[in-house]
C-alpha cells in the first residue's frame, strides 16, 4: 500500500480574474467517516486508494482537512433558473483545485455540502446523506451508459445533521468534473464583470478544453460552435437513454458537455415525453420531451453571453451568433436519428427512418410501455408482454423486418446490444438501496446496485431482477433538489 495519496494538484482557475471565485475553506466537521469510495475512479486518477481510504482520507473527503498542494474556492456564476436571470454561486461546494492525472489530464476535485459560502444566500451550505448517495449512483451509471458525466469518488459523512423536510444525516460528496465552467459562468461575466473578465474566461475555457481552437480565426465564435456541438451530442445521449435531467437552468450546463447536478433527475420508465420528475417542475418546462428545445434555450443565452467578444460591431456579432445557433437543431435531430439507428440496429440510413422511430415511439406512448425493455425486448427478440401480440405493433414490426431484411442477424443483435442497456438505475431500486444505506446503515444494497450498473451492456443473469418495473408502476415519482 502507498502511504501518500497521490494528490497532484494545481490551481490554475484561480489565477482568473477574482470576480470569478472567492477563496474559501471547507467547514470542518464533526466526525468524518468514509461511507463510499471509487477505488475504481481513484486508480484511473493515479490516486491511491489505500492511502485514501483512511482516517485522513476521510478527514479530507468531509472537508475537514484540506489537502497539500489544494487552494479552496467557490466559484461564483449566474444563470437563468426556469427561465429568470439569477446571481448564484457554489452556496455549498467548494473546489479544492485540479488534480492533474496522466496523460496531462486535469479534473477539478470539488466538495459538495462542504458548507456555507458568501454565495449560499442563507442556506446552510450542507447536504444530506441520502442526495449524495443518489448523485454517486446516477453519476456512476451515467458513465457506465457512455453518457458524458462528472464523477463520484467518495461520500463521507460528517457526523452532523442537516435540517430539511426532517432532520438527516449529513454527508460531503467529491465530485470528479472536467471543470466547473457553467454557460451560467459566462452569464456572470457578462453581467457583472467587464469585457477583459468575459475574454480571460473565454480563453480560459478554450485552453482547457478546446486547445485546437487556440488559433481560430474568432475564438469566441468557435467556442460557441463547439459548445453547440458538444450540448446537442450530449441532449441526444440523454434522450436515447431515457434520462430526464429534472432541472436544466443554465447554471447546470457544463461548457465541457458533461452532465453536471443530479438532484431532481431520474430515468422514465413508461414512455412518455411530458414525464417529469421535479418536485418543483411544475409546469413541466424540464420535461423529458422539452429537453432539446431548453437545450437550444440555454446556447442562445451563453451566445448572448459572448456577444461582446464575437465582435466589435454588436449587429454582426448578433448576426454571427445566430448563424451559429440555428445549426443546433439539425446537429441534434443527426445526433439523435443517429443514436436511434444503432438502438434499432439499423447499419446504414434511409429517408424512412424517422417515421419508424417515431411510430414505435407512438406506440410505446399510447400502450404505456417500458421505454428500455421495449428496446432491450427488441434486442432479444423477445416478445412476450401483450403489447408485442396487438396489430398495431405487428404491423410495425412487419415494416421492420423489411428494413433490416438485408443484414445480418446476429450483427445486428450485437449493434443493439452494444446501444440498448439491460439494466439502467430503476427508480424504486434507487430508492431501496438508499433508504438501506441512510435509514439502517446498511451499503449492500447499494454495492450491489451498482455492480450491475457498472456494465449496463452485458444483458447477464444477474442483471434480471434489475430489469423489472416497480410493483405500482402508475404511482408518480418524485425527486428533490436535496437543499
Amino acid at each position: 500500500m502507498k502511504s501518500r495519496p497521490g494528490w497532484n494538484f494545481d490551481n490554475s482557475y484561480a489565477k482568473l480574474p477574482p470576480i470569478f471565485y472567492t477563496k474559501q475553506k471547507p467547514e470542518p466537521v464533526a466526525s468524518p467517516k468514509l461511507v463510499m469510495f471509487n477505488e475504481s475512479l481513484a486508480e484511473e486518477l493515479n490516486l491511491h486508494p489505500g492511502a485514501l481510504q483512511s482516517e485522513k482520507g476521510a478527514a479530507i473527503f468531509a472537508g475537514k482537512d484540506v489537502p497539500e498542494g489544494a487552494e479552496p474556492i467557490a466559484q461564483a456564476y449566474a444563470g437563468h433558473q426556469f427561465g429568470h436571470f439569477t446571481m448564484l454561486g457554489d452556496g455549498r461546494a467548494i473546489l479544492l483545485g485540479e488534480h492533474v492525472a496522466p496523460g496531462n489530464r486535469r479534473v477539478d476535485i470539488q466538495l459538495k455540502g462542504a458548507g456555507r459560502t458568501p454565495y449560499s444566500r442563507g442556506g446552510d451550505g450542507r447536504a444530506a446523506l441520502g442526495p449524495m448517495l443518489r448523485e454517486y449512483i446516477i453519476s456512476e451509471a451515467m458513465h457506465a451508459l457512455g453518457i458524458p458525466t462528472t464523477r463520484s469518488l467518495a461520500v463521507a459523512a460528517t457526523g452532523e445533521r442537516v435540517i430539511r423536510e426532517r432532520v438527516l444525516p449529513g454527508a460531503v460528496l467529491t465530485r470528479v468534473a472536467s471543470s466547473h465552467i457553467r454557460v451560467g459562468t459566462f452569464e456572470f461575466a457578462r453581467q457583472f464583470g467587464s469585457k477583459e473578465d468575459l475574454r480571460a474566461l473565454c480563453d480560459y475555457t478554450i485552453g482547457r478544453h478546446f486547445p485546437h481552437l487556440l488559433n481560430a480565426k474568432n475564438p469566441p465564435l468557435a467556442l460557441l460552435e463547439e459548445v453547440i456541438r458538444k450540448q446537442a451530442s450530449l441532449i441526444a445521449k440523454w434522450q436515447l437513454a431515457g434520462f430526464v435531467h429534472g432541472v436544466m437552468n443554465t447554471d447546470n450546463m457544463a461548457i465541457s458537455g458533461e452532465t453536471i447536478d443530479y438532484g431532481p433527475c431520474a430515468f422514465m420508465d413508461r414512455y412518455n415525453p411530458e414525464t417529469v420528475f421535479s418536485s418543483i417542475d411544475v409546469y413541466g418546462r424540464y420535461a423529458y420531451g422539452n429537453q432539446p428545445k431548453i437545450g437550444g434555450w440555454n446556447l442562445a443565452r451563453f451566445a448572448e453571453a459572448l456577444l461582446p467578444i464575437i465582435d466589435e460591431n454588436k449587429e454582426k456579432a448578433v448576426r454571427l451568433a445566430q448563424e451559429a445557433l440555428a445549426e443546433y437543431p439539425e446537429i441534434y435531430v443527426s445526433f439523435y436519428l443517429g443514436g436511434m439507428r444503432k438502438k434499432l440496429g439499423l447499419f446504414d440510413e434511409k429517408e424512412e427512418d424517422g417515421a419508424l422511430i417515431q411510430e414505435l415511439l407512438q406506440l410505446m406512448q399510447e400502450h404505456k410501455q417500458d421505454y428500455t425493455n421495449t428496446f432491450r425486448a427488441l434486442t432479444l427478440q423477445k416478445f412476450e408482454e401483450p403489447f408485442f401480440q396487438t396489430a398495431e405493433f405487428r404491423e410495425w414490426h412487419l415494416r421492420y423486418l423489411a428494413r433490416i431484411k438485408y443484414q445480418h442477424p446476429a450483427e445486428t443483435e450485437e449493434l443493439m446490444k452494444r446501444h440498448n442497456p439491460a439494466v439502467i438505475p430503476r427508480n424504486h431500486r434507487v430508492e431501496e438501496a438508499l433508504e438501506a444505506a441512510v435509514e439502517r446503515g446498511d451499503l449492500s444494497l447499494m454495492k450491489k446496485l451498482l455492480a450491475v450498473l457498472s456494465d449496463p451492456y452485458a444483458y447477464s443473469a444477474e442483471q434480471e431482477e434489475y430489469c423489472t418495473l416497480p410493483e405500482h408502476p402508475d404511482e408518480p415519482y418524485i425527486t428533490y433538489c436535496g437543499t
